[in-house]
C-alpha cells in the first residue's frame, strides 16, 4: 500500500470540496457538518423525503445513518439511495445499532436490499447482524481478535458485495479479496458521541468522484485516526471536552506529510 496515494486523496477532497448529502441522526448533525467542513468537504444535512431524490442526484456522495431512525426518515433514505444509484453516486451506510431491536435490524436489511450500498461502516456486531454472519471472539488475545474481525470483514464484503469497514480498537477495510488493518486512532474517540458517525461521513467525502472505494475508505480511516492522535498531543487537551475542538482543528490542519509520517497500515 503506497501511503502517498492516501495523502493525494486528502488533497483531492480539499481541491474538489465534494458535496456530501447526509441523512443522519439528530445527535450528530452539527458535529458531522463541522467535521466535514474542517476537512474540506461541503455538507448538506436533510432528511426531508420530498427533496431526498433531487438532493442525492447532485451530491458527490450520499451518507445514510440510522442512529435516530423514524419511518419518514427511512423513506427519505430509500428515495435518496435509489436516486444515488441511478446517478452513479456512492452510497455510504452506517447501520447504527443493528441487532439492538428488530425494527432497527429490519430497517438496515431493507436499506441493503433496496439500495446498492457502496461502503458499509460499523462495529463488528453491527456488520455481523446485517450480513447474517455469526460473531464470537474467543479469548482475549489481540491477534486472535484481529484475525476474527478480518475474516468477518472479508466474509461480509463478499456476502453484501460492497466495501466493508469495521471499526473498533483496530479498524479493518475489506473488498472481499483484500483486507487491510489500520491501527491509527485514539481511545478518546470513544468518549465523544458521534465520532463513528462523522467517520462514516468522512468516508463519503473521500469516496466522492471515485468508483473503486477501497483506497478512499482506507484513506479516510487513516486520516481520521491520525487527526485524533495529533489532537491528543496538544497540551490543551485534558479530556473529552477539550479533545472535541482540537480534533476538529486537526481535521482542518492534517497534511499528506502527517499521513506519510504517522500511518499504521498493514495487510490483514
Amino acid at each position: 500500500m503506497e501511503v502517498k496515494k492516501i495523502g493525494s486523496l486528502l488533497d483531492s477532497v480539499r481541491n474538489t470540496n465534494p458535496l456530501v448529502f447526509n441523512i443522519t441522526n439528530t445527535v450528530v448533525t452539527n458535529f458531522t457538518a463541522n467535521g466535514l467542513l474542517a476537512l474540506g468537504a461541503s455538507p448538506v444535512m436533510s432528511d426531508a423525503a420530498d427533496e431526498a431524490a433531487d438532493m442525492a442526484s447532485i451530491a458527490g456522495a450520499l451518507v445514510l445513518n440510522i442512529g435516530t431512525l423514524h419511518p419518514g426518515q427511512v423513506e427519505a433514505m430509500i428515495l435518496a439511495g435509489k436516486s444515488a444509484n441511478t446517478h452513479g453516486i456512492p452510497v455510504i451506510f452506517d447501520p447504527v445499532g443493528a441487532g439492538a431491536t428488530a425494527y432497527r435490524t429490519d430497517t438496515a436489511k431493507r436499506i441493503l436490499q433496496e439500495v446498492s450500498v457502496s461502503v458499509i461502516r460499523g462495529n463488528a456486531a453491527e456488520i455481523a447482524n446485517v450480513s447474517g454472519e455469526s460473531w464470537s471472539i474467543k479469548g482475549v488475545d489481540s491477534v486472535s481478535t484481529d484475525k476474527n474481525i478480518s475474516l468477518l470483514a472479508k466474509s461480509a464484503a463478499n456476502k453484501l458485495k460492497t466495501i466493508v469497514v469495521i471499526t473498533g480498537q483496530d479498524d479493518f477495510v475489506s473488498n472481499g479479496e483484500n483486507t487491510y488493518l489500520n491501527k491509527n486512532g485514539h481511545p478518546m474517540l470513544t468518549k465523544v458521541t458521534g465520532t463513528g458517525c462523522l467517520l462514516t461521513s468522512v468516508i463519503g467525502a473521500f469516496s466522492a468522484g471515485h468508483q473503486d472505494l477501497f483506497l478512499p475508505s482506507l484513506s479516510a480511516l487513516t486520516t481520521y485516526g491520525i487527526a485524533a492522535e495529533l489532537a491528543m498531543k496538544k497540551h490543551s487537551v485534558i479530556g473529552p471536552g477539550s479533545f472535541l475542538p482540537a480534533f476538529i482543528d486537526e481535521l482542518y490542519n492534517i497534511s499528506p506529510a502527517d499521513i506519510q509520517q504517522y500511518s499504521k497500515i498493514e495487510e490483514a
